[in-house]
């Protein structure tokens, strides 16, 4: 295959993602959901029109354009895949395919139905990708590794594939800026991305920083239409659990009904829970961002105001140029 023939397929692939009906889409999160019930048909779904996007032929032609994929060596790249959103490895899935590589992809048992269809597809689409791709148990066969886990799972990766080349990615979240000056359509965008995936992903906001004196109440107010959340069950227990400990334990928190705000020095909360911190300065704001940027995946702020920034409602919208913890993925596969 050319790397034309690539870019091609994967055009195709995101033409016939665009085209599944409603039913469709129910069916694969029907299959999702039996094996992850975190994966309902609105965040399967939404996963998908990310993918849509990110597969338009301008957007892949770009992306690659910078790059030398021509004269790539094809080894067997292994990825293991994470499970806590749908298609999360889709970017690594690309990535190794459109640059000409074999996929020895092992995936996580929380999202493995949604993966194995994209696979399939695509091999319909172009069969020469049949022998391209590979899901597997072991990566015993393959020559480089990427690797996504938890920061425990990521020095177990680190030490078992230190030999082999590789890009091992450890936990990291998303924060937010509040100035108490944003509209009411801003806090409904950053509801966006706090809300979407229950909050499970790398790029979900788990902590915000406000000026000192903030409060929440229009930040509630303008997110009230979200309180349906409560109607998924695994949800439910993570509120009602993480708001009976804060009681128990007397700590300060602010309740709207469905979320916990609470604030804290650490940056990854759980579910149902957003932290946040205060700052006295935009000098303060700034060193205070600096001193997590290695734990930050994204910073979303009102229309982007904030330098490095991205806007409100944007976090879970990744382009195909945004690298998961800032780490060029084509350019260590151009390099194998």
């Amino acid at each position: 295959m050319t790397l034309e023939n690539r870019i091609e397929a994967f055009v195709e692939l995101g033409k016939q993602l665009q085209h599944l009906t409603p039913d469709e889409r129910q069916a694969w999160a029907f299959s999702a959901a039996s094996r992850n019930p975190w994966f309902t048909e609105e965040n399967v779904s939404s996963a998908l029109d990310g993918i849509i996007v990110m597969l338009q032929e301008q957007y892949l032609r770009e992306w690659l354009y910078p790059y030398h994929l021509k004269q790539v060596t094809p080894k067997k790249v292994g990825v293991v895949m994470a499970g806590n959103i749908p298609m999360v490895g889709f970017h690594d899935f690309l990535s190794v395919l459109i640059s000409g590589h074999f996929l020895l992809g092992k995936l996580s048992s929380s999202d493995d139905m949604l993966m194995k269809r994209i696979a399939n597809m695509l091999i319909a689409i172009e069969p020469a990708f049949g022998n391209r791709i590979e899901f597997v148990d072991l990566l015993k066969e393959a020559d480089a590794i990427i690797a996504t886990g938890s920061d425990n799972t990521a020095r177990y990766f680190e030490y078992y594939f230190a030999k082999r080349p590789h890009i091992i990615r450890k936990n990291r979240t998303s924060i937010g800026i509040l100035t108490g000056h944003e509209e009411p359509d801003d806090l409904r965008a950053l509801g966006e991305d706090i809300f979407r995936y229950y909050g499970l992903g790398c790029r979900n906001v788990s902590k915000v920083f406000v000026p000192v004196g903030y409060t929440f109440d229009k930040f509630f107010e303008a997110n009230q239409h979200r309180a349906n959340i409560l109607d998924h069950h695994k949800y439910q227990n993570n509120y009602d659990y993480n708001k009976s400990i804060l009681l128990v334990n007397r700590v300060p928190h602010f309740d709207n009904g469905f979320m916990l705000v609470q604030q804290s020095e650490k940056l990854v909360s759980p579910i149902s829970v957003l932290f946040y911190d205060t700052f006295t300065s935009l000098a303060d704001l700034r060193h205070k961002l600096h001193e997590v940027k290695d734990k930050t995946q994204v910073v979303v702020s009102a229309h982007g105001w904030l330098e490095g920034s991205i806007p409100f409602g944007e976090a879970q919208r990744p382009m195909v140029w945004d690298y998961a913890d800032g780490v060029d993925t084509l350019a260590f596969l151009q390099r194998l």
